[in-house]
């Protein structure tokens, strides 16, 4: 069976009341989120027909038993005689959902269907959406562990911060299959592959740039950590109460990890300060960046200021001080948008069968994804489109190769 990647429905309902689409009725004005939601935006197709009585003998009893009872024999053939190696689960606990918050599981819904399209149209990918009644960490650990025989990788997704670390970490202890925070490393992913060509468009290398980042949640901390990994020179990450460092005594468990690991400048105090002579910076927290901050950067600077839908700085004023300017919005120039990583992220993995998702194969999909940019390098087009057909492909390639270089694949 196979996720849709368009609704099916093609009867008035789909549309709702005539001249309106909203949920109140029809004195409402016409409006195409609505219309376009309503009855959901997927379904479950057959892969295979059933057109008479041998067809059903064959995709149902008896000829299913056959099937059953190899696998039963040898577990491994589930790979080959469902569709398990190519299902992700889209797990949410609707805590964190987009720029809405703890919205709940029901109202995180129409974005993890938008989640499992994505995984479709763009990797190839199947996708289903989960969303738990539930916000306790191992409730939820408990939960994906028993769902986990349905599919081939666990994508996390909306669930707030400091727990999505742990979630994510106990699940990969757990489970023998990839498991993926897409807030997180996806962001991570993209953000680095930006940077890579930020960078080799002004004559330097990572290990030559000082980022300062903006949010210490989920996202804030992979990106600081990934960056670290892929040997940028420095990276300091401030919250609300300024720079994450040493000597603060109110730190998470979380946050002192990172104190450890980043700011080797050893700057204390806000955001503000730390932009000052800044090479990079990172947004990821909403919120306004003041403009005398983003001109106290260092000459040729970047700014990713990826906030939907206001990014921290508003990029009339980023290219005022900065080289390259990235947002988190399509109707900017280079959109960092995780939907140019995790589908080909997954592909790649399921492709080979997994274990796990390593800092090697994300990695490996960064550098994938600022090659397919190529010769075309330029300040405003650091990253390609979602909408470029070499993206998916690329990543899928970079992440298999990966897998099998660092013996997690498992075919």
């Amino acid at each position: 069976m196979a996720a849709e990647i368009v609704n099916p429905r093609s009867d008035s309902t789909t549309h709702g009341p005539a001249g309106a689409a909203g949920p109140s009725g029809a004195d409402e004005p016409f409006d195409p989120a609505f219309a376009l939601h309503r009855g959901g935006k997927m379904a479950v197709q057959a892969t295979v027909p059933i057109r008479d009585k041998d067809d059903l003998s064959l995709a149902y009893t008896p000829g299913v038993a056959k099937v059953c009872s190899a696998i039963a024999e040898q577990p491994e053939l589930v790979h080959d005689y469902t569709w398990k190696s190519q299902v992700v689960a889209v797990v949410t606990d609707g805590t964190a959902v987009l720029g809405l918050g703890d919205i709940g599981p029901e109202a995180s819904l129409p974005v993890m269907e938008g989640k499992a399209i994505l995984f479709k149209q763009f990797g190839g990918v199947d996708a289903v959406p989960i969303a738990l009644a539930t916000t306790d960490a191992d409730e939820i650990v408990e939960t994906v562990v028993r769902l986990a025989p349905s599919f081939g990788g666990v994508n996390l997704e909306d669930i707030s911060a400091p727990r999505c670390f742990e979630i994510e970490r106990k699940l990969q202890e757990r489970l023998d299959i990839p498991v993926f925070h897409d807030d997180q490393h996806g962001t991570a992913v993209v953000t680095l592959a930006a940077l890579r060509n930020a960078a080799k468009l002004s004559g330097r290398t990572l290990g030559d740039l000082r980022a300062v980042i903006s949010g210490a949640g989920a996202a804030g901390v992979a990106i600081a950590k990934f960056l670290l990994e892929a040997g940028i020179g420095d990276v300091a990450v401030a919250d609300r109460k300024g720079v994450v460092s040493g000597d603060r005594d109110d730190l998470t468990e979380v946050k002192r990890e990172l104190a450890e690991i980043t700011n080797r400048a050893g700057i204390t105090g806000s955001l503000e300060t730390a932009l000052a002579g800044a090479d990079v910076f990172i947004g990821v927290s909403g919120g306004t960046v003041p403009e005398p901050a983003v001109a106290s950067m260092a000459p040729g600077a970047f700014v990713f200021a990826m906030a939907n839908p206001n990014p921290e700085v508003h990029p009339d004023i980023a290219h005022k001080y900065a080289a390259v300017v990235a947002t988190g919005r399509s109707d900017y120039p280079n959109q960092i948008n995780n939907v140019l990583a995790f589908p080909g992220i997954f592909a790649g993995a399921l492709q080979v069968r997994a274990s796990r998702i390593t800092e090697g194969m994300k990695i490996a999909a960064a550098n994938a994804l600022a090659d397919v940019v190529g010769d075309e390098l330029a300040a405003e087009y650091v990253i390609p489109s979602p909408f470029d057909e070499r993206v998916a492909p690329a990543v899928t390639a970079a992440v298999a190769a990966a897998a099998r270089a660092e013996g997690v694949a498992r075919r």
